[in-house]
């Protein structure tokens, strides 16, 4: 098991560039599966989920070469099998698997996905708009097979806007037979990535990024380079720390429209911010006022950056609200703030945090990846030593995190227990 060490109350100075999107790029690699050709993602993060990815790819006897930030994919020698129970518990994202195994071979079996434990996370969405398509869906205790004789185009209504459902079903239509359109898409930033990766390859989509996206389906996809978007999350994560501990922290390659919901709450913080065209520089200030959040599909605030951001808050002066829409287990870190020194009540889904506190150090626990981010931000933060376990959750997420901070002045270290 790991651990990570954090000496908090350092100030952080210099620039931390951040890597490709962790959630476009655990659906680019199963979507590389599509190509009938080859397939290059360069910006690829090296994080634990992208690996576990990879492992599926190998599984399927997919050629899977490692070039720097990139991977060539080739799907020639590939077969259809069973992706085992121990591959796909790993990530929740190793769902993509399906949409991408039945829009290329009509038939996909593999096992209910991992991933941290936010809360429900059902793929009814997603199943609904295979069987809409012309799929079949068995389920045998954990284990689903989805096949069809063919896939045609179909209309198609999310209940929900749901990411994983939008990505899927854009997954399983690009080789269906006419026209697929789904209402109510997600339309965060990384299925407009994805949409472009098919479109790379010679898929026909059209409004991605919009609530109606547009699928002709096609028989061939063939050779195609794809880059990575920088992560939008790992950014947010950054920037918040920045305005903890930055004398400045300047946040390179970021797309700022990406976290505009982000940027704004700080600016009602008070936080001073430089907004470049791919970049944020962050100066800590020694009051903040007190803001509330609420989370909301993009392009509203991300679920993702809420549990950082509430560290934030237990520095700000007055009561901060912060109200959790998208998942309902999304305050398993207030414990370890509260642990920390923090003054936070938590009533259904809004969290009230008093503020400003004096956080020390202690032992918390990463209870998922971002509640684990928040802990990183909170240990920087924080007087003396804290102490984080589970360090698994945050690695599965943001690539290289102790040698970037390390490298604008944290003292961070993860060690092996």
């Amino acid at each position: 098991m790991k651990i990570m060490e954090i000496e908090g109350g350092k100030d952080l100075s210099g620039t931390i560039r951040i890597s490709g999107a962790k959630n476009a790029t655990v659906a680019l690699i199963p979507a590389a599966i599509l190509t009938d050709e080859e397939a290059t993602i360069c910006n690829i993060p090296e994080i634990t989920d992208t690996e576990a990815l990879c492992d599926i790819l190998k599984e399927l006897k997919v050629d899977v070469k490692r070039a720097s930030e990139s991977i060539i994919v080739n799907p020639k020698n590939m077969e259809n099998i069973e992706i085992a129970e121990k591959f796909s518990k790993k990530l929740r994202a190793s769902y993509y698997f399906m949409g991408a195994l039945l829009g290329k071979y009509k038939k996909a079996v593999m096992y209910f996905p991992g991933g941290c434990s936010i809360g429900a996370r059902p793929i009814d969405l997603h199943l609904k708009g295979f069987e809409a398509l012309g799929a079949t869906v068995q389920n045998e205790g954990n284990k689903y097979i989805v096949e069809a004789e063919s896939l045609h185009g179909a209309n198609i209504y999310l209940d929900i806007a749901s990411v994983g459902a939008t990505i899927n079903i854009m997954l399983a239509a690009v080789k269906a037979e006419g026209k697929t359109v789904i209402d109510n898409a997600a339309k965060e930033p990384e299925i407009v990535n994805i949409a472009t990766f098919l479109n790379n390859m010679g898929a026909k989509i059209v409004g991605a990024g919009t609530s109606t996206i547009k699928i002709e389906g096609v028989k061939h996809l063939g050779k195609c380079f794809h880059e990575v978007i920088p992560d939008r999350i790992e950014a947010g994560t950054y920037v918040i720390i920045g305005a903890l501990c930055g004398t400045p922290l300047k946040i390179d390659n970021v797309i700022p429209e990406h976290i505009d919901s982000l940027l704004s709450k700080l600016e009602e913080a008070g936080v001073s911010l430089e907004v470049g065209a791919d970049y944020v520089l962050v100066q800590k200030q020694d009051k903040y006022k007190a803001v509330n959040i609420k989370t909301a599909v993009y392009p509203g605030f991300a679920t993702d950056l809420q549990q950082p951001f509430t560290v934030l808050q237990t520095q700000s002066t007055g009561k901060s609200k912060t109200t959790e829409t998208i998942w309902e287990n999304r305050f398993m870190h207030i414990p370890y703030l509260k642990d920390l020194g923090a003054n936070i009540s938590v009533k259904n889904q809004t969290a009230t945090i008093i503020g400003p506190t004096k956080l020390k150090g202690c032992e918390v626990v990463a209870t998922d990846l971002r509640a684990g981010a928040a802990m990183v931000a909170a240990g920087l933060k924080a007087e003396g030593k804290t102490t984080i376990t589970n360090v698994e959750h945050i690695l599965r997420g943001y690539e290289q995190i102790v040698e970037k901070l390390t490298a604008v002045g944290a003292k961070i270290t993860i060690k092996e227990i």
